[in-house]
């Protein structure tokens, strides 16, 4: 489960490796919305950055078909509140307090099994 956490974690880290498809900027408002792609022109990960450069508001990830796999929210460069990671079968609900992990619940389509996890 902690791996899990760790590579989403990495996955919206905000931090892209090298891709063919450059990324895309846009203003609106006081915020600056990145959109980043996958080389076949599929959107990996879009969100918003303040004026200061940090990752500010809603961030989303998707896999190469499109369909989402994670969404958060991140404050001032940190992560907060409650993100929601697919993976299979699976919904993550994952708590963030401090920029750091509080609590995880995850749900599986198989059964009603709710697993808690808390740090």
């Amino acid at each position: 489960m902690r791996n899990l956490l760790m590579t989403l974690a990495v996955l919206f880290s905000g931090i892209m490796m090298a891709q063919d498809v450059k990324p895309t900027f846009e203003k609106e408002g006081n915020t600056i919305k990145g959109t980043f792609y996958y080389e076949t022109g599929e959107i990996r990960q879009q969100g918003f950055y303040n004026k200061e450069g940090k990752l500010h508001g809603e961030w989303k990830s998707y896999d190469a078909t499109g369909k989402k796999i994670a969404m958060g929210q991140y404050e001032n460069g940190e992560k907060t509140g409650k993100w929601f990671f697919w993976e299979g079968g699976k919904l993550s609900e994952v708590n963030y307090s401090d920029n750091s992990v509080a609590s995880v619940t995850t749900w599986s389509n198989k059964s009603d099994v709710v697993v808690n996890y808390k740090q």
